[in-house]
C-alpha cells in the first residue's frame, strides 16, 4: 500500500516521500498517529503543491543536523559508573546515560534513540559511539567510562617538569665535580 509520509519515518523516508508499506502498518500505526496519508490522486496533487515548502524545511533540518554534527563530532564525554575489579562495570552504560552526558557536558540535546549502540557498555575504558543525527548524518563521540583522559596527559607534563628541574641541578653538580 502506498502512503505519503508526513514526517521522518526511520528506515522508510522523510516528509513528502511516497513509500510502500504493509496495509496493517498504515491503518494501525501510521494513520492514527498522523504520520502518513493514503497516496490518493487528491493527496498526491496536494503534495506537489506543498513540495516547495517541504524542500525548504528539509534544507533547514539538514543545516541544523550538520551544525549539531560539528558541535559534537570527535568530542569526549565522561560517564560515571561503578567499576569492579578488572574494569568490569556493575550494571552498564546505556543510550540514555550517554544522551544525558552529552546534554550535561556539551550542552546539546540528543534523543537517546539516536545513540547507535547495539549493546550496552559493560567495561571501563574508551568507547567510540555513533550518534545518528538525521538520515545519513552521523557523528562519533568518545565515551570515557571510569577513565580520566586528562590524567595521563597531566602525569606526562609532571614528569617532563620534574626532568626539566632535575637537568639544571644535574649540570650544576657535574660542573662542581669537574672543578
Amino acid at each position: 500500500m502506498k502512503v505519503i509520509l508526513l514526517g521522518e519515518l526511520r528506515g522508510k523516508g522523510g516528509e513528502g516521500d511516497v513509500v510502500e508499506v504493509a496495509q496493517g502498518f498504515a491503518e494501525n500505526y501510521l494513520y492514527p498517529n498522523r504520520m502518513a496519508l493514503p497516496a490518493t490522486k487528491g493527496n498526491l496533487k496536494q503534495l506537489e503543491e506543498r513540495r516547495h515548502n517541504i524542500e525548504k524545511r528539509e534544507e533547514k533540518r539538514i543545516a541544523d543536523a550538520n551544525a549539531l554534527k560539528e558541535t559534537i563530532e570527535g568530542k569526549s564525554i565522561k560517564v560515571e559508573a561503578n567499576i569492579g575489579e578488572e574494569g568490569q562495570l556493575f550494571g552498564s552504560v546505556t543510550s540514555a546515560n550517554i544522551a544525558d552526558a552529552i546534554k550535561d557536558q556539551l550542552g546539546v540535546e540528543v534523543d537517546r534513540k539516536r545513540v547507535a549502540r547495539s549493546q550496552n557498555i559493560k567495561m571501563a575504558g574508551r568507547h567510540e559511539v555513533e550518534i545518528n543525527i538525521y538520515r545519513d548524518i552521523t557523528a562519533t563521540v568518545a565515551v570515557l567510562v571510569g577513565v580520566d583522559e586528562e590524567a595521563p596527559a597531566q602525569e606526562a607534563e609532571e614528569v617532563e617538569e620534574a626532568e626539566a628541574t632535575e637537568a639544571p641541578e644535574a649540570e650544576a653538580a657535574e660542573e662542581a665535580t669537574e672543578e
